[in-house]
């Protein structure tokens, strides 16, 4: 299963996502919770940006292999901040860290600066939509 990247050349190349991600017939829509960078136990121990990403990134991706797919079958990432800023600074970071976990993949992306996390010491949430075959 594939997505075909839908990517209108009158709106200039993207750089780092996907404009547009159409999911194959017969595939499975999986919604999945904004995830912070929280443990099993739901405390936020990490500090630094990158590693409170990398940490909300990966619980994504667990939800999305425990319903049988993989990073490829994720088609759009919703990204989280209270610190706009901390994210603008941390991207060198922020890229070696999303391709360690999700490869060259890009789906559509979004990236929201919110001014509170539910969880206290949280600054990155991030939601998926996948669909698995």
């Amino acid at each position: 299963m594939s997505y075909e990247i839908i990517n209108p050349e009158d709106l200039g190349a993207p750089k780092g996502w996907s404009n547009g991600m159409l999911a194959p017939r017969n595939g499975r829509l999986l919604f999945v919770a904004g995830q912070a960078p929280s443990d099993a136990t739901g405390a936020v121990e990490a500090a630094d940006f990158v590693t409170q990403f990398s940490l909300a990134l990966a619980r994504a991706i667990r939800v999305v292999e425990e319903a049988g797919g993989g990073v490829e079958h994720i088609g759009r990432l919703t990204i989280f901040v209270t610190d706009i800023e901390a994210y603008r600074s941390s991207l060198r970071p922020l890229g070696e860290a999303y391709r360690e976990l999700m490869g060259r993949h890009f789906p559509a992306m979004a990236l929201v600066e919110v001014s509170r996390m539910v969880d206290d010491n949280a600054t990155v949430e991030i939601e998926t939509t996948a669909v698995i075959p």
